[in-house]
């Protein structure tokens, strides 16, 4: 991911004398970094974990550190959220003695660090480390899994906030809220009598409002026969993934891909031909389905042009991430046909 500042200048565009970037026609990228220590540091300091329960008393102390980068891209009102951040969380700790008396209190404290957090997997939940500073013994081992079982969750859902916030904007998302009414004005006011029409045809041949397709060709040094025993192959889609997969070949036998993170039904199945599948992320809402269909054309021998169309994409998962269809189109790109390209030396 390139880092902040660091766009092509073609399409990060310096400000105007005005402030103004018309119609939000290029990209506006917006450092979000700071924004991002204010934001996770109210989310996650003070928090109290364990009030006395078990004879612990539990509590986040300050976000000591944060790291990375954060940003936001906007063009026409879209969002696009990026960034790579570690975090060191302190914590205080005390565990209760045999007495009353608070002199027979232990007193403890510790870290808890979440050494990646990125939009990336913004769909699944980042790992978290707890230790102590001091070596504590049998205590430090029921503060830390105390911690584990009780605070971590806590943790959890105090990043969820930050990454749904990130998806809708960051500290962008006011301008976003005010630029919106500005601009439906004044396309009314410019807008021919017949232009509502136009616009509701549009909207009907795009399909269900809140999904998308992704529509990519690819093409492959490689007989197209070959391309799609790769993509039916679980073994194969091991060693070019580096992640578990389970594939049936039949017609409606089930798959699961990169550790069960996608998931789906084989609906047709043509040798070297065609596969049709429902296909979804395990962090979309329960019950959505895209339609994924891969044609394979072989115009000359050992050229393959492979043809992907994945209908009724969702435009957001299930914790307001508003980056699926790019992720998605990405990760078909990035993590499946370049992979295949370079495992197996199938590269244009």
């Amino acid at each position: 991911m390139a880092k902040y500042g660091e766009g092509d200048k073609r399409w990060i565009v310096e400000e105007r004398a005005d402030g103004a970037n018309v119609h939000n026609w290029h990209w506006a990228e917006r450092d979000c970094l700071e924004w991002s220590r204010s934001l996770l540091s109210s989310l996650l300091s003070g928090l109290p974990i364990l009030s006395g329960e078990g004879g612990l008393t539990i509590k986040t102390r300050t976000l000591d550190r944060l790291d990375g980068e954060a940003y936001v891209n906007i063009r026409k009102g879209k969002v696009i959220p990026g960034y790579e951040l570690s975090l060191t969380l302190s914590f205080d700790a005390e565990a209760g003695g045999d007495s009353d008396d608070s002199a027979s209190l232990a007193k403890f404290s510790g870290t808890v660090e979440i050494p990646y957090l990125a939009d990336e997997n913004a769909d699944e939940d980042p790992e978290v480390k707890v230790s102590l500073r001091e070596e504590a013994g049998p205590i430090g081992t029921r503060i830390k899994e105390a911690f584990l079982a009780k605070g971590k969750p806590l943790i959890l859902e105090k990043i969820r906030v930050y990454v749904q916030a990130m998806a809708k904007g960051g500290p962008a998302k006011d301008e976003l809220e005010v630029k919106k009414p500005a601009l439906k004005n004044s396309t009314a006011a410019a807008a021919a009598p017949t232009a509502p029409i136009k616009k509701e045809e549009k909207k009907e041949k795009k399909g269900k409002e809140g999904f998308k397709t992704i529509s990519m060709t690819e093409k492959f040094n490689c007989r197209a026969q070959i391309m799609y025993e790769i993509l039916m192959d679980e073994n194969r889609w091991k060693g070019f993934t580096q992640s578990n997969a389970r594939i049936s070949k039949e017609v409606g036998g089930e798959f699961s891909l990169f550790d069960g993170s996608i998931t789906g039904v084989n609906q047709e199945l043509q040798e070297g031909k065609l596969i049709v599948q429902k296909w979804r992320f395990g962090s979309w809402n329960d019950g959505i389905f895209s339609t994924v269909k891969l044609s394979f054309d072989e115009p000359e021998p050992g050229l393959t042009i492979l043809k992907l169309v994945q209908t009724d994409v969702p435009e957001e998962d299930r914790y307001g991430n508003a980056t699926v269809v790019e992720n998605t189109e990405r990760g078909w790109r990035e993590l499946i046909f370049h992979k295949i390209r370079a495992v197996f030396g199938f590269g244009i």
